[in-house]
């Protein structure tokens, strides 16, 4: 009968031990996405004159999503179909832009799904960084 209870004992620890880690896998929360994005419109001076205008916005995807950005709901599904890869965003097809060089540097830095995040990319004029969605739309 010892035995018996001994491996009982056993076999219910190495269940534990490898199925544990599958249970807490599928009720763990979501990792933590949060960035800060910045567009500096390098042609545009500020009111006063004497610097560049930005323009800066907060992007929570989850747990929740919230932020100052103007379409925070479309800007997460957009980072999440590419999994939180900025270079994988596309520009709209058939939107068509004026051809004139106003540059706008667009940086993001945080945290996607628990890694680090820093970016930066400079388009053209705003239409054209407008164009690639609701992600820089802001």
């Amino acid at each position: 009968m010892r035995n018996i209870a001994r491996w009982a004992t056993a076999l219910g620890l190495a269940a534990t031990a490898v199925l544990g880690p599958l249970t807490g896998a599928a009720t763990a929360a979501p990792e933590a996405s949060s960035l800060v994005m910045t567009a500096t419109y390098t042609g545009a001076l500020s009111p006063d004159g004497t610097a560049p205008q930005v323009r800066q916005a907060t992007l929570t995807c989850s747990p929740t999503v919230s932020g100052t950005h103007p379409d925070a709901k479309s800007a997460c599904a957009e980072l999440r179909r590419v999994n939180g890869d900025f270079d994988a965003l596309q520009p709209t097809p058939g939107v068509m832009c004026p051809m004139y060089y106003d540059p706008v540097v667009v940086t993001v830095s945080g945290v996607w799904e628990g890694r680090s995040v820093s970016y930066e990319r400079t388009f053209g004029n705003q239409c054209v960084k407008n164009t690639y969605g609701s992600v820089f739309a802001f």
